[in-house]
């Protein structure tokens, strides 16, 4: 069975319901974002980059994800817009990963539609 997709405009939607879903947000990928993330428990959790921003900011989530073992990548945010997941779904192309999501075969470049379609399987 193919893990159900969870598109969704704010990380902040998911919940303990969604465990083991595919979670594409429209979300910036910090650490406050990733916080929702950890306690949804998805099997990858999907942001915006938001243009990385000052320290990195904008790709917080992917350590930390990865530290508490769930795969994370980030779509360009010039690929698609911050705050909308259906873009991200649609327009993203996968600019960061962490190496959880790399163990799925995510890898920058590739289409976030790609990304969902190959992991449903």
């Amino acid at each position: 069975m193919s893990p159900p997709l969870r598109v969704v405009d704010s990380i902040t939607e998911l919940g303990g319901q969604d465990a083991g879903c595919i979670a594409v947000s429209g979300s910036h990928g910090g650490i406050s974002s990733a916080r929702y993330a950890l306690a949804a428990r998805p099997l990858i959790a999907v942001f915006n980059d938001a243009g990385v921003g000052k320290d990195a900011a904008g790709l917080a989530a992917l350590p930390f994800l990865q530290g508490h073992g769930i795969a994370a990548c980030t779509v360009a945010h010039d690929s698609a817009r911050i705050g909308e997941a259906r873009s991200t779904l649609h327009d993203g192309i996968v600019s960061h990963c962490n190496e959880l999501a790399r163990a799925l075969g995510v890898a920058p470049g590739q289409a976030c539609r790609a990304v969902v379609e190959r992991l449903r399987g």
